[in-house]
């Protein structure tokens, strides 16, 4: 048979080969030899290499055979699969030349016919999709209190989940619920204890989970029992089932899908150092809010306090006037009283130098004398009338006074009259200010109703 390969049809006849040539032409004929070929096998020493690159050997209960899928190509596979996996590989045969290994180069991958199990396994995703069952996503608590875990007590996620929420929220109380998460049952197991958790209404938040496994491993979480129970639930579930690889319908169904039991519990609480991080922000945010708001409202008042005038300074004003026309006419009372007892005498005076009968000049010297004094009193009493009003007025003006007839002035906590019963409400404090001493009042009741006479 010719090989294409001249050197090596020369080299055979003399009895002479290299081992590149000879694994070269072994690895032509076989590419011409197969062309696609699909092939069943189950998954052995799988290694997924740096480059991205999948290596692993396909084996039955006879003969094994290793392959290689790269990159180009496995990312379109899939999941990737692991040990014990029943799949169907299109490959081309061909022969690792460095190694001299006959191995197969994968160009598609799935699993073995898709399997039964897959297969069931899409048609209830496929229905319950349909039915909406993936939509209705619940929101989960900010700050759940409580947390419950529905997994097995023997399982190593239970104890990475307890050690995770230790570390990002020590506060919160964890009740764990013990169920076989694999096995005959373990699907109706589970959702009667999603059942409990819902009747026992003694938790926040419910996380579901369980470590790696095959897909007959994780199979309880494909149930159909296990999807509505996990929907029918009375607190929102996460799930964290197997690696981030493993899809389950519990995934799909539930309100939150986590990667692996660990990011479930990343995921169900907040971590506490990062919550005291932000409380102290703003704490601090807080303070310099309140301690600016505290300087403008003493900038406030002392502004107040020197462009407000004194209740009293009108009084005041008032009283000084009342003083000034006091003075002014006792001096203006003093002065005519001087004028006219001068006026008088040169009157007099004059009388007598000009009357020839003294006795005559004396009696209207006498006449003008009580004249003078009649008008000089009815002034004085005209003053006096207009003083005695002006104290009247000033006494009425004084809010002493009013206070003297039983009358009460009501201050609010910020020291203003209030004369509206409006402005009040219930629990309000009042100082009330008597003609002598002031009081603590509260209110208990506030009619708001027309002041009537």
């Amino acid at each position: 048979m010719e090989s294409g390969f001249p050197e090596l049809e020369a080299a055979t006849a003399r009895e002479i080969v290299t081992v590149s040539l000879l694994n070269r032409a072994v690895a032509e004929l076989l590419s011409q030899s197969f062309r696609l070929v699909r092939v069943r096998g189950e998954i052995a020493n799988f290694t997924r290499a740096a480059s991205g690159h999948w290596y692993f050997t396909l084996k039955d209960e006879r003969a094994q055979v290793r392959c290689a899928m790269f990159r180009g190509r496995n990312q379109f596979a899939g999941p990737a699969p692991r040990e014990g996996d029943e799949v169907e590989a299109l490959a081309n045969v061909g022969l690792y030349e460095a190694r001299g290994e006959y191995q197969l180069t994968v160009e598609s991958l799935r699993r073995s016919g898709l399997g039964q199990l897959y297969a069931r396994f899409l048609e209830l995703k496929n229905r319950l999709q349909a039915e909406g069952l993936f939509d209705a996503k619940r929101p989960l608590p900010s700050f759940p209190r409580r947390l419950g875990i529905v997994t097995s007590l023997q399982a190593a996620a239970l104890r990475d989940v307890l050690t995770t929420l230790a570390r990002r929220s020590p506060q919160a109380t964890v009740v764990v619920y013990p169920v076989p998460v694999q096995g005959e049952g373990a699907g109706a197991k589970i959702a009667a204890m999603l059942d409990t958790v819902s009747r026992r209404a003694e938790v926040d938040l419910v996380l579901l989970v369980r470590g790696g496994g095959s897909i007959e491993d994780l199979w309880a979480f494909n149930e159909e029992v296990v999807a509505r129970a996990i929907r029918a639930c009375t607190v929102p579930v996460v799930v964290g089932v197997g690696h981030e690889s493993d899809v389950t319908i519990a995934d799909f169904v539930a309100d939150l899908r986590a990667p692996t039991p660990t990011a479930a519990a990343e995921q169900a609480v907040p971590e506490r150092a990062a919550l005291l991080e932000v409380v102290t922000d703003r704490a601090g945010r807080l303070r310099r809010i309140v301690r600016a708001g505290l300087q403008q409202a003493q900038q406030r008042l002392d502004y107040a306090q020197r462009t407000l005038a004194s209740p009293r300074a009108p009084l005041t004003a008032l009283g000084q006037r009342l003083q000034a026309l006091r003075l002014r006419s006792g001096h203006a009372l003093a002065r005519l009283v001087e004028s006219r007892r001068r006026r008088s005498e040169n009157l007099a005076a004059a009388w007598r130098r000009a009357a020839p009968r003294p006795e005559a000049g004396r009696l209207g010297l006498q006449r003008r004398g009580a004249a003078l004094a009649a008008g000089a009193r009815h002034l004085l009493h005209l003053r006096q009338q207009r003083l005695q009003s002006l104290e009247a007025r000033l006494h009425a003006l004084d809010p002493n006074a009013v206070l003297g007839r039983g009358y009460a002035l009501a201050l609010d906590a910020a020291g203003r009259v209030v004369t509206d019963a409006g402005t009040l409400a219930a629990g309000d404090r009042l100082r009330l200010r008597f003609a002598r001493g002031t009081a603590t009042a509260r209110v208990e009741r506030s009619d708001a109703g027309e002041a009537r006479g």
